[in-house]
């Protein structure tokens, strides 16, 4: 049997490129599974020594860090009274858990630096340009998720809890419940608050548009309404509006930041295609 040689570039037949030049866009090529886990490891590791920085920083001015977490609700109590702890290292773990939380603020750019260069070699290189925007967009989101928390949700629901202090109930929280709540509080604000950098993302890879966003408001806003009844302490209506409000603030900067990511590009795309 005769062997019919390839079509060469002159007879004019399409060829397909290598299978090896869609790597060219990836700075690493392909990673085994081992490699990937050794990448992960090596990324916890790195933000878990940041971390520990962070809270001997902490340690430092502890003090000064644990009356800032404690104000909202010493603000809502009674004249006179003062948090209670019931157990004898109660006090002591408080201390070491709000130096954990201040560094883990303090490291949250370092943080979303690592979970950047674990995610970057997956992609292409012109989505590895949306690197500073990332790093800015999170730490900033998580950061203001935590100051939303800490200025304005925590102190009205405190508020709320107090004004039930009467002739006959006084109003002594205790500290470890207090502090649980206020952790709680801020890690689920400082997550809620990514909601434009996953839409940044998702908008640059074309995977959702500003029309879609508009068209599925209803649909998100039921959806918002059940993720705040379930993130908010003993599901009390206040506290789920509380939460809901900067949900829907932010539904609508995501509607922003995919209307310019998006659109424009595919704009300008299309112009060049005529």
């Amino acid at each position: 049997m005769a062997l019919v040689p390839f079509p060469g570039p002159q007879s004019g037949a399409l060829r397909l490129p290598p299978e090896d030049d869609e790597e060219e866009d990836f700075s690493g090529g392909k990673m085994s599974f081992l490699e990937h886990l050794d990448e992960l490891r090596k990324r916890i590791l790195n933000s878990v020594i940041a971390i520990a920085v962070g809270v001997g920083v902490s340690f430092f001015f502890i003090e000064r860090l644990v009356h800032f977490v404690l104000e909202p609700t010493l603000a809502s109590l009674p004249e006179g009274s003062r948090m209670i702890y019931t157990q004898p290292q109660e006090a002591f773990s408080r201390y070491i858990a709000v130096a954990l939380l201040s560094g883990i603020v303090f490291a949250a750019p370092f943080i979303m630096w690592q979970v950047w260069r674990f995610i970057a070699p997956g992609l292409y290189t012109n989505e590895k340009k949306l690197a500073v925007p990332f790093v800015v967009l999170s730490t900033s989101g998580f950061v203001g998720g935590a100051a939303f928390s800490h200025y304005i949700a925590f102190p009205l629901m405190n508020r709320f809890f107090a004004s039930f202090n009467s002739a006959d109930l006084l109003y002594l929280p205790r500290l470890s419940d207090v502090f649980g709540l206020y952790t709680k509080m801020v890690l689920a604000t400082g997550l809620i608050f990514q909601m434009p950098t996953v839409v940044l993302f998702l908008a640059r890879m074309q995977m959702i548009t500003a029309g879609f966003l508009i068209k599925q408001f209803k649909m998100a806003v039921l959806v918002i309404f059940i993720v705040a009844a379930v993130i908010t302490p003993d599901g009390n209506p206040m506290g789920q509006a509380i939460m809901a409000a900067p949900m829907l603030g932010l539904y609508g900067l995501s509607i922003l930041i995919a209307w310019i990511v998006g659109p424009k590009r595919r704009t300008g795309a299309q112009k060049d295609g005529d």
